[in-house]
Order: structure tokens, then C-alpha cells, then sequence
């Protein structure tokens, strides 16, 4: 499926702050045996989680920013570099962290990023995952085919007031004006 392709989605799944506690908690109990060395969040909503995993685990955060948007609206049909991974890696064990997998390739971007930069081993984790993201992080605590909502997406600041993110909102649409049979 194609990323943004919002009127395939099966309903709407809202995460809430208190959930994302429990998410990333469960990606930092994952992570628990792995001896991370380096944490590095994929910017923009990747930082999110990544700095609570970074923080929970006391270990260093790095953020990339590879990204299909500019200024928050989708200009480019695949992911591009505008922030490269550190050459700190070089040796460390690392997780690659991002809100979520949709279609798997910023997750195996960056991973493949990091290994190409020296990092001894690499596993990539996101809060929550498509089923059809291919390929899938090494883990994600959720799996979910719905239009996810997360806490700092779902409103935006303009025109002096706050309103509902016009993705979302276009998003919601499009699955309301989904055929009974689609």
C-alpha cells in the first residue's frame, strides 16, 4: 500500500500520551537485553518516542531526519536524506526508532544507513506498525491497519487558534466517503 493512502485504513486508532507511555516502554523492555549503545530517532514524530526510549535507557540520542514532506506536506513519493545518521555509530549497537512503520522504508533507510556508517548491529523498533509495511521493525508494540492518531499530530496551531490537522481531517473524510464494499 501506498504511504498516505489514507482511505484504505480501517477506522481510527487514537493514541493517547498515557498510551504512548505504555508503548515506548514496551520498546524499552525490548530493548532490555540488547545492550543499546545508541539511540537514533528519525525526526520529526520519531523523536518522540526515541527520546523516551534514549532516556529510559540513559544512552545517547542521535536524530536523522529522512522524510517524504517539507513543511509538514508530502512533496516527494519516496523518503529523502536531509539530516544523515552520526558517524558516532561507528562500532555501537543501535536502535533506529520511529512513531511508525508504514510502509517499513524509512525504518530500513536509515538501519541500512547506520550499518553502511560502522555500526556494529542495528534493530529498528516504531510504536506502532502497518501490517503491510514490508519491512516490518524488528519489533513495534502495536500493529495496527487503522488511520493512527497520535497526541502531537492530531491538532496544529493557525489562524490564531487550534484545529484539527488538516491531514487527519482530509484523512477522515476520505474513509467516510469509502464504499460499503472498499
Amino acid at each position: 500500500m501506498k504511504s498516505y493512502d489514507y482511505v484504505h485504513r480501517k477506522g481510527t486508532e487514537e493514541i493517547s500520551w498515557e498510551r504512548f507511555g505504555n508503548l515506548y516502554q514496551a520498546i524499552v523492555e525490548w530493548l532490555g537485553d540488547k545492550q543499546i549503545e545508541i539511540v537514533i530517532g528519525i525526526a520529526r514524530a520519531g523523536l518522540f518516542p526515541a527520546t523516551a526510549v534514549a532516556c529510559a535507557l540513559r544512552r545517547e540520542l542521535y536524530p536523522v531526519r529522512v522524510t517524504r514532506r517539507v513543511n509538514d506536506i508530502v512533496q516527494y513519493e519516496s523518503p529523502i536524506w536531509r539530516v544523515d545518521v552520526s558517524s558516532m555509530v561507528t562500532g555501537q549497537r543501535v536502535v533506529v526508532i520511529d512513531e511508525i512503520a508504514d510502509s517499513g522504508e524509512t525504518l530500513a533507510l536509515v538501519a541500512s544507513r547506520a550499518l553502511e556508517r560502522g555500526a556494529r548491529q542495528v534493530w529498528t523498533a516504531s510504536l506502532v506498525a502497518h501490517s503491510w509495511a514490508d519491512p516490518q521493525p524488528d519489533f513495534t508494540p502495536l500493529v495496527s491497519d487503522a488511520l493512527v492518531i497520535f497526541p502531537w499530530d492530531k491538532q496544529v496551531y493557525s489562524s490564531g487558534g487550534w484545529h484539527l490537522h488538516p491531514e487527519i481531517e482530509a484523512a477522515i473524510k476520505a474513509q467516510n466517503r469509502r464504499t460499503p464494499n472498499g
